[in-house]
């Protein structure tokens, strides 16, 4: 791997090879061993969070939930970038759903699997389901993190081409420097993001307020971020030629996470 350098004001990509190795029919990516890396740091804080006085999760539940929510995520976010960005190619190339490794996948689509997964497992273990949301909501953030890391290893999801002296001529793309929006997203939508839902969630709330803070956040995180970030080309803007599919998606996320955030008396906590 190549270091990056400044080259006329601008950041060369680092040159990141996006195969981790190869061991014969083997070969392991770097963007899925992010996404790898996004489970076991939500498994670990998970662990956390059921070590806390008076909580009632064990070890077990945490991990049994993690299972849950990694098959939601990975089919959720597959089949939500296929329909809500890509439908047309995956109609025509339905084989192509399973090649996760190539990049493709749609947060809001995973968050829609996730839901399903939560409500699943609620219902099993007999817990409410945003008992169960609150939970896991301070969990994701740095996983989120990570899959942007690995969408930049990958050179997919650029930025808008920019003359910011920190833009990035990423090789995939061609000679134009762009915004590294990946790079902002693994910042805001991961660190940040992580930081402002976990130390809110360190005091009691109500049912549903740490859920509705973390779609805040990530609603107007990604909402700002998309102004940075290059629309997909077979999409381009939409609504008056403005807004990204991703901004469009963000709207119901944004109204949802309010709702769940001021309804009700207000939180003395």
């Amino acid at each position: 791997m190549r270091t990056g350098r400044f080259l006329n004001g601008m950041l060369n990509y680092p040159q990141i090879d996006p195969v981790v190795f190869s061991l014969g029919p083997v070969t392991v990516y770097w963007y899925g061993v992010m996404y790898l890396a996004g489970f076991l740091l939500g498994g670990l804080l998970g662990l956390v969070r059921a070590g806390r006085p008076n909580s009632d999760w064990t070890p077990q539940q945490v991990w049994d939930l993690l299972f849950y929510v990694a098959l939601g995520v990975v089919l959720g976010g597959r089949f939500g970038y296929a329909l809500f960005y890509n439908s047309a190619h995956y109609l025509q190339h339905p084989v192509s759903l399973l090649f996760i490794w190539k990049g493709g996948m749609s947060f809001h689509g995973g968050l829609l699997g996730v839901c399903v997964a939560l409500y699943l497992y609620a219902r099993r273990h007999q817990r409410a389901f945003l008992s169960v949301a609150d939970f896991l909501a301070p969990l994701c953030a740095l996983g989120l993190g990570a899959g942007r890391l690995g969408n930049f290893i990958n050179q997919e999801l650029w930025g808008r081409v920019s003359d910011v002296p920190w833009a990035m001529v990423f090789p995939a793309v061609g000679p134009p420097a762009r915004h590294p929006s990946q790079l902002y997203e693994a910042g805001l939508e991961g660190l940040v993001l992580f930081a402002m839902v976990w130390i809110y969630s360190s005091k009691p709330r109500l049912p549903g307020r740490v859920s509705g803070l973390f779609l805040i956040g990530y609603a107007a995180f990604r909402f700002l971020i998309e102004f940075f970030r290059e629309p997909d080309a077979h999409l381009g803007f939409l609504l008056i030629d403005h807004f990204s599919m991703g901004q469009l998606l963000c709207g119901p996320m944004l109204l949802i996470g309010l709702w769940l955030l001021y309804r009700g008396r207000p939180n003395s906590g």
